[in-house]
């Protein structure tokens, strides 16, 4: 395919109250990877902690889902296939670098997977010429790629994250149309899924998650200052367990407190309330162990 200098049309989402569009990618040049992007991060956590530091770096798949084959092929490549060989080389090499700084510990925020059972999301990727379906299997294969070539040593999370910008969201539905392949198919060991609305859906999803894997549930917002109940997080919690059992489940607050550098509309104060929650619901449930 010849390359065009023109960015590639993209259909946006119809707007929905709180909801708010996707970046579009512009992909200018090929991906290549030129030194470490996040080491310096670790050595600052574990000059100041004696716990692992965690380091979250973006999905292999963001800049293809949020521009397609066009954002590809609009100037960088002519190949599509040489887009992913180049992602996953980078990314390989970055996680190669964390392991060297003395990072175990790698959480890759994911926001397609969770996306892709909104209807409206559905209906623009196929707007620009993508199936939805397809599309899942393919992310599977590159991150799959990518999981194959990590530092053995390194433990590599999930998380699901339908939007997070400013206390405002991109999508929401149900991981039930993804969950059989997202849980099995994908060679991820854990995943952060975010549960803090019913914009989520039940937790009958998790009934294709194996044995072998477990699931941190997000179950309080990190976009609203509104501190929760405990006793509904717990009577949440325990709805989960009908369909994964309490030894591999997690509970935490559903995404990071500041996607943006301007933050989320939470003051300091009540994040810190918002995480003393989670730690009291964690030791309501599991003791001190």
């Amino acid at each position: 395919m010849r390359p065009s200098s023109r960015p590639p049309k993209m259909t946006p989402l119809p707007k929905r109250s709180g909801c708010r569009s996707q970046p579009v990618a512009i992909i200018g040049s090929r991906v290549h990877w030129t030194h470490p992007i996040n080491a310096a991060d670790v050595a600052y956590l574990k000059s100041r902690s004696d716990r692992w530091p965690k380091i979250t770096i973006p999905g292999p798949c963001a800049l293809h889902f949020r521009g397609g084959d066009a954002a590809v092929t609009a100037s960088a490549y002519r190949d599509v296939d040489q887009f992913w060989s180049d992602i996953v080389d980078s990314f390989t090499r970055e996680l190669h670098a964390l392991a060297v700084a003395g990072c175990r510990y790698v959480q890759i925020d994911e926001t397609a997977f969770a996306k892709f059972g909104d209807p409206h999301v559905q209906s623009a990727l196929a707007a620009r010429g993508d199936d939805w379906s397809t599309l899942i299997d393919k992310y599977i294969a590159v991150t799959n790629r990518l999981l194959a070539a990590a530092p053995k040593e390194m433990y590599i999370g999930m998380h699901l994250c339908p939007g997070n910008r400013g206390g405002h969201w991109h999508a929401e539905g149900s991981y039930e149309e993804v969950a059989e392949r997202l849980f099995n198919a994908l060679a991820i060991q854990f995943y952060f899924l975010e549960y803090d609305t019913p914009r989520a859906g039940s937790f009958t999803p998790l009934r294709f998650v194996p044995k072998h894997k477990s699931v941190v549930l997000g179950l309080v917002s990190t976009k609203v200052p509104e501190l929760e109940d405990k006793a509904a997080l717990r009577r949440r919690f325990d709805e989960a367990t009908k369909f994964a059992a309490v030894e591999r489940l997690a509970v935490s607050p559903q995404c990071g407190f500041a996607s943006l550098d301007t933050g989320n509309p939470l003051t300091v104060e009540a994040q810190t309330r918002k995480l003393a929650l989670v730690c009291e619901l964690a030791r309501d449930i599991w003791g001190d162990t």
